[in-house]
This record gives C-alpha cells, sequence and structure tokens, in this order.
C-alpha cells in the first residue's frame, strides 16, 4: 500500500519552490524533492537547491539532467540578453524572452514519473499567477489540464482509487505573501536565488524581471531582504 503522504516537489532553489517545500512538509507530506539541470545560464540555483533541501529535511532529492540549449529559443537557454529594469506594466506587456519553451510541461511530465515510482499521489509546483511573470505554463488552465492528462496517461491514475493531485498553494499569493507564509514556516531565503542573470559567485544582478520581483515581495512583507546583490 502506497503511503498517500508522499509528495515530489519541483525545487528549482528560488523562493517560491523552497516555500513550496516548507509548505508541503507544513501539511504533513514526505517530501521528495526534485531539481533539473537543463542547460539553464542560472546553474547557480541548483547548488540552491541543495541547499535548501538539506535544510528543510527533504526524504530524496534528485537533479535530472537534460540540456534544453539543443532547442534554446530562451534568454535563459540561448545567447539572449536577459531583459533588465523592467516596470511591471512592460512585463505584463507580453511574454518574455526569459519563457522557455514548455519547460513547466517537460519538468511536470519528469515529476509525474518519479511519483508514480516512490508512490506518490500529490506534486506541489511555485507557479504563481498575480505577481505577474507572463509564462503561459503558470496559469491555472495549464495545470488543471495537466492533471487530467495525468490521470490519463499513468498506470497509476487509471488503476488506483485515488487521483493524482499537482497542487500549486502559491498560484493566488503575492510575493510579499509568499515571502511572509515561508518566513513563518522556517525558511531562510538567503539560500534561495531567484536571479536570470546571477554572475559565477552565484550574486544576483538586482535588476532582471525576477529580481525586482523578489525585491517588491520583500519590502510589501516589511521584511529584510537576505538576497546577495552584485556590487
Amino acid at each position: 500500500m502506497t503511503n498517500s503522504k508522499k509528495a515530489v516537489v519541483l525545487l528549482s532553489g528560488g523562493l517560491d519552490s523552497a516555500t513550496c517545500v516548507a509548505m508541503a512538509r507544513d501539511a504533513g507530506f514526505e517530501v521528495y524533492a526534485l531539481s533539473f539541470s537543463y542547460g539553464q545560464r542560472h546553474s547557480v540555483e541548483l547548488e540552491a537547491a541543495d541547499r535548501v533541501a538539506k535544510h528543510l529535511g527533504v526524504v530524496e532529492h534528485k537533479t535530472a539532467v537534460l540540456d534544453l540549449r539543443l532547442f534554446g529559443g530562451s534568454a535563459l537557454t540561448a545567447d539572449i540578453d536577459v531583459p533588465k529594469d523592467r516596470n511591471e506594466e512592460t512585463m505584463e506587456a507580453d511574454i518574455p524572452v526569459t519563457y522557455v519553451p514548455a519547460r513547466n510541461t517537460i519538468f511536470l511530465s519528469f515529476a509525474l514519473a518519479y511519483a508514480e515510482v516512490v508512490g506518490a499521489k500529490d506534486i506541489f509546483i511555485g507557479v504563481n499567477a498575480l505577481d505577474y511573470s507572463g509564462y503561459p505554463d503558470c496559469r491555472p488552465e495549464f495545470i488543471k489540464s495537466f492533471e487530467e492528462t495525468a490521470n490519463l496517461g499513468t498506470k497509476a491514475g487509471v488503476t488506483e482509487g485515488e487521483r493524482l493531485r499537482i497542487q500549486t498553494p502559491l498560484i493566488d499569493m503575492t510575493k510579499a505573501q509568499i515571502t511572509t507564509a515561508g518566513t513563518r514556516l522556517g525558511v531562510d531565503y538567503a539560500m534561495t536565488i531567484s536571479c536570470y542573470d546571477p554572475d559565477l559567485s552565484g550574486a544576483a544582478c538586482g535588476h532582471c524581471d525576477s529580481c525586482l520581483l523578489r525585491k517588491k515581495g520583500f519590502t510589501e512583507a516589511g521584511l529584510a531582504d537576505p538576497t546577495r546583490y552584485q556590487a
């Protein structure tokens, strides 16, 4: 008999995914964390993911290796400049060049396979639809659709009584609410990195969309920003 309190949590090493790990544990799940080395320019996030996994006491932490540089098409996987110092109105105008084609579809598919192997019925992903990223694969409609696909296309989904669930606890939260919740649950955000263009030491640029939204979250929550920024 499988343990219904196991969960696979996608862990990038950023603020949102670290909060997801803490929320899953707080909800009573044994956490199996899954990270990805996919050719991203901000590979220092994998070191952050390892720190967070150890700090929050996950049962197991795996890193899947695949190379999305084969396709490119994103500032994170190709020689394309990361946008800097954009206001929120500009961020909301279109899908940004930091969008990695089909990334969450790929990541959730790997998480689904991992969940079947360990007997987990829940997958947590830190997508957010409020502090706008502009990514189509962060929308509730996409998550609902993938959950349906997961239950139609897996042994666990068609032969066992309990449905597989894609959990998105952050989807309707602001960055301020996320940082507040994570702080309450003991997340050390100094261990995380959200930057799209960090230097080799892991210092954040402070100017990309992700850095700006992260800064806004700490400011609005009235919390000190522990992020290490480039000089």
